[in-house]
C-alpha cells in the first residue's frame, strides 16, 4: 500500500530517539510506496528556518528527507479536492488548517493512506484513509 507522510511522520525519524516501532514499520515500506506533499516539505523548511539550529535542520531535509521520499506537487486536481473537503468541513463546523487540508487533498487525489500522529485532525476528512502507526508507536513510546 502506498503512503503519504505528514510533517510529523517525517520529523519523527529525525528525532534523537524516534519511536522504535514506527522506525521498524517504516523499514517494511518499499521506497516506491513512500510519498509526501510539497506542502509538508514547506512545513519542514519553515520549522528549519525558525530553528536556532537551522543549518542542521536544513541539512537533514536536503540530505536525509528529500532523497528518501517522492514529493508530490500540490496541483490543480489536488486543489479541486481541497475545495470539496473545505466546503464539507466548513458546513459541518469541523474546519482544519489550510495546510492540513492541502495535505489531505493530495493524499486523496493520489489514493494514498496518510501516515500521521494527528489522528483526530485528519479523521475528520471524509474518505481519507489514516494510518495510526505513528500515533500508536508514540503512545507505546517504543
Amino acid at each position: 500500500m502506498p503512503y503519504l507522510f505528514d510533517t510529523d511522520a517525517l520529523s519523527e525519524v529525525l528525532r534523537p530517539r524516534p519511536a522504535r516501532r514506527y522506525v521498524e514499520w517504516l523499514r517494511t515500506v518499499a521506497r516506491s510506496e513512500q510519498f509526501t506533499s510539497a506542502v509538508v516539505i514547506g512545513e519542514l523548511y519553515s520549522g528549519a528556518f525558525r530553528s536556532a539550529n537551522s543549518a542542521r535542520h536544513l541539512q537533514n531535509i536536503e540530505s536525509r528527507v528529500l532523497p528518501a521520499i517522492t514529493v508530490l506537487a500540490y496541483d490543480l486536481p489536488s486543489a479541486r479536492v481541497y475545495g470539496s473537503i473545505r466546503a464539507r468541513l466548513e458546513v459541518a463546523g469541523k474546519m482544519l488548517a489550510d495546510a492540513d487540508l492541502q495535505i489531505a487533498a493530495t493524499a486523496l487525489q493520489h489514493e494514498l493512506e496518510l501516515v500521521t500522529g494527528n489522528l483526530g485532525h485528519f479523521q475528520r476528512v471524509p474518505g481519507l484513509k489514516v494510518n495510526p502507526v505513528l500515533a500508536e508507536a508514540r503512545a507505546g513510546r517504543s
